[in-house]
């Protein structure tokens, strides 16, 4: 009787240690794309949307936690940025008015991104080419929200093509970086 109460409660602190680390990973996923977020480069007059190294954390974090954390991760991220937390990119206003302003497209389109980024690499081989198509297809939602949303407040998709190729250059990097860290993972 002993020993079943003893595997028991090994068993619930084996639950609440893997819970915990859970949290822990997504509290830091978070964190890590608020640090990405400050990695800012204004383009105005060309574009009142910043280039930022945001959009590579978001890429990351789907690739490398998948489709479900990786929504959950960027799902708190907004929340934080919601609650006033200074996690998005310093040159907005930040707090709800960052997240309903003119870059707000691109910031709620994010969960979605990492969970398309996550789906893709999840279900199949975790090749580059692979972790590549589903970094370009998590970016074509993101470009399908955040343009939409800039539409309404500029009227214009012409800014578009300034992004183009840095956000190419993010893919191959957050592929890379992903199948190079599946591979010293395991």
């Amino acid at each position: 009787m002993e020993k079943l109460a003893s595997q028991t409660l090994n068993t619930s602190q084996d639950r609440a240690l893997g819970a915990l680390r859970q949290v822990a990973i997504i509290v830091s996923a978070t964190l890590f794309i608020a640090l990405c977020a400050h990695v800012t480069i204004p383009l105005l007059p060309l574009t009142p949307v910043p280039l930022t190294m945001q959009n590579l954390g978001v890429l990351l974090v789907g690739l490398l936690l998948g489709s479900r954390r990786g929504f959950a991760v960027l799902t708190l991220y907004l929340m934080e940025g919601m609650a006033g937390l200074p996690v998005f990119n310093p040159i907005g206003p930040g707090g709800v008015a960052q997240l309903f302003g003119i870059t707000g497209g691109f910031l709620l389109a994010y969960p979605f991104v990492a969970f398309v980024a996550g789906y893709v690499f999840e279900r199949g081989p975790k090749s580059f080419v692979r972790a590549a198509i589903a970094g370009v297809l998590a970016e074509t939602v993101l470009f399908l929200g955040g343009l939409s949303w800039l539409y309404i407040f500029t009227h214009s998709f012409k800014a578009a093509y300034l992004f183009l190729p840095a956000e190419a250059i993010k893919v191959l990097f957050a592929a890379g970086i992903a199948i190079r860290w599946r591979r010293t993972a395991h």
